[in-house]
């Protein structure tokens, strides 16, 4: 058995839980997956202990060196009080997450905004080594960001900061969001949206090589390959993602004055969507973002588990601070 010392660290996405033990450098030792549901809160909950008891049982937890546990989750989260309040605007149970999972596991337990996380970890392993003041900008299912500046989190008063998906890019648009308003940018150039638009336009273009016939959601990577092989659906729907993802960008560039803006999620590992969106990108609004508009060098796949160690290893930091 390994003497190191661990954090247990939870993510819990859209379509999977990650669980998996990380070294206080931020090293996976080993983690599992499980599919999710996030039909509602009290489904998450019940999904989440059956999986931690599966952990348990076949996978193990090195118990004389597991700390504490963090767990990264998507929606708001009240972090100091341990309460997710919402998952999404109609889903609102506040429910005392950190307790729940503290009386199952028998460990201190801190509870945070999944794309909070993912930012945790860029700032221990990433751009954060190299600055104080960046945004990461999650595009995946959905489009989220983290803004640091001055080395912190900003989770705002309502602990609703960074859902730029929400942002409106398009004030012709009649493609309504969930938010309320129409033409926000999460609508079509995250991996949901873009599928979404795929099927939205598809009597346009029946042409299209795309698989619309299943009905089922389009991964980005096939609309991409399709577009950069010039399919007349694809093509012009993944340009104007771009071009909205690039408006959201400088619109986020002008309102914080980061030094880098860093991007991970699925839907920016595509090369030929990286530099069509980086060709929409104006030198004279990005020339102060000195450290650049990157992607992450952070696994992708487990930047989320990571930052969830990270977000736990950070309360006992305080912890002991205060003792």
């Amino acid at each position: 058995m390994t003497t190191k010392q661990s954090i247990l660290g939870i993510d819990i996405g859209g379509t999977k839980i990650l669980i998996g033990e990380v070294d206080l450098a931020g090293n996976v030792l080993q983690s599992k997956s499980y599919p999710s549901d996030t039909t509602s809160q009290q489904t998450v909950v019940k999904t989440l202990l059956v999986a931690l008891q599966d952990y348990r049982d076949t996978i193990g937890f090195q118990s004389n060196n597991l700390l504490a546990a963090g767990v990264g989750v998507v929606g708001r989260v009240d972090s100091a009080n341990g309460i997710w309040l919402e998952i999404q605007p109609g889903k609102t149970v506040p429910t005392p997450l950190a307790d729940i999972l503290g009386d199952f596991l028998g460990l201190p337990v801190v509870i945070e905004n999944d794309v909070a996380a993912a930012t945790a970890a860029e700032q221990r392993l990433g751009v954060g080594k190299e600055t104080k003041d960046f945004i990461y900008i999650n595009v995946g299912t959905g489009i989220a960001a983290g803004t640091v500046i001055d080395g912190k989190i900003v989770t705002g008063g309502h602990f609703n900061a960074g859902e730029i998906g929400h942002m409106v890019v398009d004030l012709e648009s009649e493609i309504p969001c969930g938010c309320g308003r129409k033409g926000c940018v999460e609508r079509n150039a995250s991996g949901l949206g873009l599928s979404e638009q795929i099927y939205g336009n598809v009597t346009k273009y029946p042409s299209t090589s795309l698989p619309v016939h299943t009905n089922e959601r389009i991964a980005a990577d096939v609309i991409f390959r399709a577009a950069k092989e010039g399919d007349p659906l694809a093509a012009p729907i993944v340009d104007y993602a771009a071009k909205s993802l690039a408006a959201m960008t400088m619109n986020l560039v002008r309102t914080t004055d980061p030094e880098c803006v860093v991007f991970g999620g699925g839907v920016m590992q595509s090369d030929y969507f990286w530099n069509l969106f980086q060709s929409y990108l104006q030198s004279n609004t990005i020339r102060f973002v000195s450290k650049g508009i990157v992607r992450t060098t952070v696994s992708s796949k487990e930047v989320g588990l990571i930052g969830a160690a990270f977000i736990g290893q950070s309360a006992l930091i305080e912890k002991s601070a205060i003792h």
